[in-house]
């Protein structure tokens, strides 16, 4: 139980005992930094059941809490806020529980439902690039957050892998290509992805020349002879035109290949694997259930539609008048296959750009008119793009920031910022190379989770490395220090029978610190509670911030007992661990030293 789970029983309990009244629940907020405390009760929503002056009611719940409650060493009233003190040994019995716990935070499984986590999506007509990575970013840590959490967690993707897009890279490679293959030096998915930049080019052009010939813009466009022969080639391959798959397989799995380098690079992983080639006739048979069912209306020409005016929507075609299905068809399918595929999932996440916001209330919607229990745990992560300090990408001109380039240009960033700190001169060249990349990954993971997923973001990958302020590098120089400080302490551990409360009284440094510590459980819920890995990245950053103050203000191995000095290692230790377990739900890796 927390100390606030704790407290509120007590305030509860002094509310019964003075008022003869019952609280329903106790507002707290944390003591400001003026007024002596740790802890904050609002009396004001008490005066809803119980009448008078609310600096006499905290002053009566005050002195209750003070002759009954043996955690509470003192409390002051200020208007109507009752503050606070917490006795040492509460904080000191807190600690001793959580030492030498190095999953402290996490809770083991504990739902018998899985929640299916889909993050990535890519279209394999180009590499990842800086959107794709935010992302990605969002997605695995999400998925790891309601882990920690204690859920079930299936992680996945829906590869778009078919469709006008794709035949514009095939028939460029097919026209240009002359046999091209990946290299070493050129992974798969960038060579597709320079093909379907080419096809653009090559559009353009002749775009140009039909209207030079007198065509206007709109029919020149639909006149290219590329983009007929690129729609030819896909009816080709739903026709199952032997070449054309057999080009189209080949093409995607050098994408795949190259996608899989990428993941590794990131340090992201899947459990399960969805492509729309797969999916992208799924959903019919549900569309003709909810016709007789009245899910949906078919209007004169063979269309199907969803009629949500009454819910504030519009009307959605589900399906159109040849029969063919659209996007929400599939993704209605698709989630259905899913549940089909893992029974004990009861619960999805959606990472997709917040450009899909309306898309993804109209599937939620439906899926819930078609009777669907599980569609109630839906959620949508939906995010912000991430713009550069040189503007806008775009994919069809070759502007794009590619998702390797991009580690590597962070890689780089690290290696000539801790160059001109000169901190690394007795590393190995392959110690520093490993180093430059965890604080590099480090950086461009932190710089992005610790944004609310919702907000947009500028991205300059030299301020995303700075060893002081809000960044992932001044969070692992803090977690470095500390190993360096355990490598000199060599001191024994403080036993479990050691009483801490009877030998110790706590700096105001070292009880910020415990108090931060108690809030990670806590964090870590919301957080999963709330699909924010920015809870999580902000939590760790004042963590460090409160351990930084206590190491500048409290000596640690020259403490003057050996007690006092093995309680502080330990306390400094359980820091470390705590910002470890945070940054490992972020998927960033800390170094031992810097």
């Amino acid at each position: 139980m927390t100390l606030q789970e704790t407290l509120e029983l007590h305030v509860k309990a002094a509310i019964k005992a003075l008022f003869q009244a019952e609280l329903e629940s106790v507002e707290f907020q944390a003591t400001r930094k003026e007024f002596a405390g740790d802890v904050t009760v609002v009396v004001f929503p008490m005066l809803r059941v119980v009448k008078g002056n609310p600096v006499v009611i905290g002053e009566q719940v005050g002195q209750y809490l003070l002759d009954n409650v043996e955690l509470v060493k003192g409390f002051n009233v200020v208007k109507g806020f009752l503050n606070i003190e917490i006795s040492d040994s509460y904080y000191l019995d807190f600690f001793t529980s959580i030492k030498g716990n190095d999953a402290y935070g996490f809770v083991d499984q504990k739902d018998d439902k899985a929640v299916m986590v889909e993050y990535s999506s890519p279209n394999t007509n180009k590499p990842l690039h800086l959107g794709h990575v935010r992302n990605v970013l969002l997605g695995y840590s999400v998925a790891e957050i309601l882990k920690a959490s204690g859920k079930k967690v299936y992680k996945t993707q829906i590869i778009n892998d078919r469709g006008i897009h794709i035949c514009k890279s095939m028939l460029a490679y097919q026209k240009f290509g002359q046999n091209e293959t990946p290299t070493e030096d050129l992974k798969g998915d960038k060579l597709v992805g320079n093909y379907y930049v080419k096809f653009d080019k090559e559009y353009k052009s002749e775009i140009s020349e039909l209207m030079a010939q007198g065509q206007s813009e709109e029919d020149a466009k639909k006149n290219a002879p590329l983009l007929v022969e690129a729609q030819q080639m896909l009816l080709k391959w739903e026709a199952g035109d032997e070449d054309v798959v057999a080009l189209w397989k080949k093409m995607n799995q050098w994408v795949y290949d190259g996608f899989d380098v990428t993941y590794k690079n990131i340090g992201v992983d899947f459990d399960t694997y969805y492509y729309e080639s797969n999916t992208y006739l799924l959903g019919k048979e549900f569309v003709a259930e909810g016709l007789k069912t009245g899910v949906f209306e078919q209007d004169a020409d063979g269309s199907v539609w969803c009629d949500l005016t009454e819910d504030g929507l519009d009307r959605k075609i589900v399906l159109r008048a040849d029969g063919t299905a659209v996007y929400m068809t599939q993704d209605i399918g698709t989630a259905i296959q899913r549940i089909k595929d893992y029974p004990d999932v009861g619960g999805m996440v959606y990472t997709v750009g917040n450009e899909q916001d309306y898309h993804f209330k109209v599937l939620f919607l439906i899926l819930k008119k078609l009777g669907f229990d599980w569609a109630k745990n839906l959620f949508h992560l939906s995010y912000g793009m991430v713009d550069l300090p040189s503007g806008k990408m775009k994919s069809r001109e070759g502007t794009v920031v590619d998702a390797d380039d991009l580690i590597q240009e962070m890689a780089d960033t690290a290696e000539d910022i801790s160059k001109e700190l000169g901190k690394l001169e007795e590393y190995s060249e392959e110690e520093k190379q490993t180093l430059y990349k965890t604080i590099g990954l480090g950086a461009l993971k932190y710089y992005i989770l610790k944004v609310d997923p919702k907000k947009r973001i500028l991205f300059d990958p030299k301020e995303s490395i700075d060893f002081q302020g809000n960044t992932g590098a001044f969070i692992q120089y803090t977690y470095a220090r500390i190993q360096s400080i355990l490598r000199k302490a060599n001191v024994d551990d403080i036993g479990a029978s050691t009483s801490l409360s009877d030998h110790i009284t706590l700096h105001e440094k070292e009880k910020q610190l415990i108090k931060q510590l108690e809030q990670f459980p806590v964090i870590i819920q919301n957080a999963a509670e709330q699909h924010s890995p920015a809870l999580i990245a902000n939590y760790t950053y004042d963590l460090v911030k409160d351990f930084n103050s206590f190491y500048q203000n409290v000596s640690i191995l020259g403490a003057d007992s050996d007690l006092e000095k093995n309680f502080r290692v330990a306390l400094s230790k359980t820091v470390s661990q705590t910002i470890k377990n945070a940054f490992k739900v972020l998927g960033i890796e800390v170094p031992e030293r810097m």
